[in-house]
């Protein structure tokens, strides 16, 4: 029985997805997600099945995106044991917290960090996360709250930055001129422009739905990681008493120029091609490695002579820092491994293609369903990206060039793409984001699913708006019916309070678990 390009094609992703959030336990739920889909490729056949396990795991291992991704985690994961043995993550931690005097404001300096790094969201999510991690332990935030503000601010913000590894992505997928393309969709890209706006309102207000009260409860009273204890264990690094904040803001200030100078170097702009161009070109992976290498020379060169840490200490902080980085390698290479088997070889994004494309769907929905698929798409796969190149072109086939229906359908697609990643437990950036936070993975999950659903329920009724009236101010008006302060007091005084035209609120109060 062929099993490629059906509907079984999703049942892999599905069976990982369900046993992870049931179990809570990651690691044997994505393999048996990846058994599944290798005994639907070979009829249940088990020893093919084992080989085809094997060298589905060789083959992502073996892709020089893949391994440089993997390497640049691992280096990252040596800079910051660096910094913390040289007492300059301590030294920073006890400045920032004399500047500053509450919670809200570590929330958001991660924020304005978040924002600031947008080149990149693997980049965004391991730099801001060990770099803010010392600060908002300081202030008694939860490790998930951290997650979820670090995950916020990097595929939403890489998606709606114009000079960054994602638009370069997206630009390639359309004809024409992408980039042009890519500009435009910008305003219409609701899922990345609400939940800038959600991170905002959630530090401002502490607005806290669902488990991430838990969390934030928990965290005031000292347990930060909600009784997970695996970032607790073992021996605490040793550090430099008298370590200064330099040790942490120079190497910081050089690892965020030398990626983005290596980014750029990949892409051509020491040969001659203009910034714009060598970032569409450049291979980010590649530079991320150029800019750690690089920056672990720089903070050899800077610790050693100073005495800040002694050479033998620098060489044992190679080993720890590789250490620190095994779980999130371990979740990455199977998060890979699923999503070849899915979006590859069981080509379930082959079965949604086709399945649009049969469908009879008025054209002034399409952006609404497109998000829909998005979402969908990418939350089962664990790839935004992939879900680009499937629908995508899609969109460009059905809308002439320069049209606006064209602009707010890739809209809709970069938008639902993201949303799927942003709360799938096999998305490589989810994923990412955790390590960054040092948070329980499905922990971080968990507590992001409920502020992403609020927020894609809004971005459903504007994608409505938007494809009925072809409008960028009327489907960005449309977002003032989306009221989080009206659902943040309904659900804080349990009142059931239903109104037709308020689809969103209705969605709320599903995610908020409220049962009355």
């Amino acid at each position: 029985m062929n099993f490629v390009s059906t509907v079984w094609a999703l049942l892999p992703p599905i069976i990982a997805i369900v046993f992870a959030l049931k179990t809570k336990e990651v690691y044997l739920s994505l393999l048996l997600g990846i058994v599944t889909g290798t005994l639907l490729l070979t009829n249940f056949h088990i020893v093919e099945s084992m080989n085809l396990l094997f060298d589905t795991v060789v083959n992502c291992l073996s892709k020089p995106s893949n391994i440089g991704i993997l390497m640049f985690q691992v280096m990252l994961g040596m800079i910051v044991t660096l910094m913390t043995k040289s007492g300059g993550s301590q030294a920073y931690g006890k400045w920032a917290k004399k500047k500053m005097k509450s919670s809200k404001q570590s929330l958001f300096s991660t924020f304005v960090l978040g924002v600031v790094i947008f080149v990149d969201d693997y980049f965004n999510c391991l730099t801001v996360g060990s770099v803010m991690r010392e600060i908002t332990d300081e202030f008694k935030v939860s490790r998930a709250m951290l997650a979820y503000i670090i995950d916020s601010t990097a595929a939403p913000i890489c998606i709606i930055a114009p000079i960054s590894s994602w638009a370069a992505a997206v630009s390639g997928y359309t004809s024409g001129d992408g980039f042009q393309l890519f500009l435009n969709t910008i305003p219409f890209n609701l899922y990345a422009l609400l939940t800038v706006v959600m991170v905002c309102y959630v530090i401002k207000s502490e607005f806290l739905v669902g488990k991430m009260r838990k969390h934030e409860l928990a965290a005031k009273e000292g347990d930060i990681h909600f009784g997970d204890d695996s970032y607790q264990t073992g021996e605490e690094i040793s550090y430099n008493k008298n370590g200064k904040v330099i040790d942490l803001i120079l190497p910081v200030i050089v690892l965020i120029f030398s990626c983005i100078v290596g980014m750029i170097y990949t892409g051509g702009f020491f040969d001659g091609k203009d910034l714009i161009t060598a970032f569409s070109q450049c291979e980010a992976s590649r530079g991320l490695v150029y800019g750690t290498f690089f920056t672990i020379i720089f903070v050899f060169v800077l610790y050693i002579p100073r005495k800040v840490v002694s050479y033998n200490e620098f060489v044992e902080c190679i080993p720890e820092g590789f250490k620190a980085m095994v779980p999130s390698i371990l979740i990455l290479v199977l998060a890979w491994s699923l999503g070849d088997l899915v979006s590859n070889q069981l080509q379930a994004g082959t079965f949604v293609y086709n399945t649009l494309q049969s469908a009879s769907i008025s054209t002034a929905i399409l952006p609404a369903c497109l998000f829909v698929v998005g979402a969908g798409l990418s939350f089962s796969t664990g790839t935004s990206w992939g879900t680009f190149g499937i629908l995508i072109p899609m969109a460009t086939s059905l809308f002439p060039e320069g049209s606006t229906m064209l602009v707010i359908s890739i809209a809709s697609i970069l938008a639902g793409a993201v949303c799927g990643d942003h709360i799938s437990p096999i998305s490589d950036t989810t994923i990412m984001a955790s390590t960054g936070a040092q948070c329980n993975h499905l922990y971080h999950v968990t507590t992001q699913i409920p502020y992403a659903l609020i927020v894609s329920s809004a971005c459903f009724i504007g994608y409505l708006v938007a494809g009925f009236t072809q409008n960028m101010l009327l489907t960005l008006c449309c977002f003032v019916f989306f009221r989080i302060d009206y659902f943040r007091n309904t659900y804080l005084s349990k009142k059931k309070v239903l109104k037709t035209f308020e689809l969103q609120n209705i969605i709320c109060y599903s995610v908020a678990g409220d049962k009355k």
